[in-house]
């Protein structure tokens, strides 16, 4: 019967595991930490809420408001095309940028599942030679009692 490798051994050999948002954190830039941060803002309800009522009021303003007070003349709204125009050229690359670096990350996370899953593999391998190894000494033991298999599985 050959002996399964023991715990110690399996132990001396395995590498510990690996915090990867705290590694992934510690390699970005300040600008890819601002793209992250400007990605994770812009995708939430709170901006969208904003922007809506940024629209309302501009608009509304510049409709409802005494022409004196009119600043982007209606039908027009040239400034306001302009400003949101500026907003979505400036932050499209922006969140492409931080989906680029959530997408590395994410695969980072992949491949570390990837080895916690081939480790616990690993350790059921082992577990089950163990099992194996010890259902062979308990066979051994009772046939080297004399005892019948079969008999002792009745009860």
């Amino acid at each position: 019967m050959k002996q399964p490798p023991s715990l110690a051994e399996y132990r001396k050999h395995r590498k510990p595991f690996r915090n990867l948002k705290q590694e992934a954190h510690e390699k970005l830039t300040l600008l890819n930490k601002l793209a992250l941060w400007i990605t994770e803002r812009v995708g939430t309800m709170g901006f969208f809420l904003i922007i809506f009522a940024w629209t309302v009021i501009w608009l509304g303003w510049n409709l409802l408001a005494p022409k004196e007070l009119q600043f982007d003349p209606p039908m027009g709204f040239v400034l306001w095309l302009f400003i949101s125009n500026l907003i979505q050229i400036l932050l499209m690359p922006l969140i492409m940028v931080g989906q680029n670096i959530q997408g590395a990350h994410a695969e980072a996370r992949a491949e570390n599942d990837l080895e916690v899953n081939v480790k616990a593999e690993k350790e059921i391998e082992m577990i089950l030679e163990h099992l194996e190894y010890q259902n062979e000494m308990l066979l051994a033991m009772v046939q080297k009692m004399g005892l019948d298999l079969k008999e002792l599985t009745k009860h």
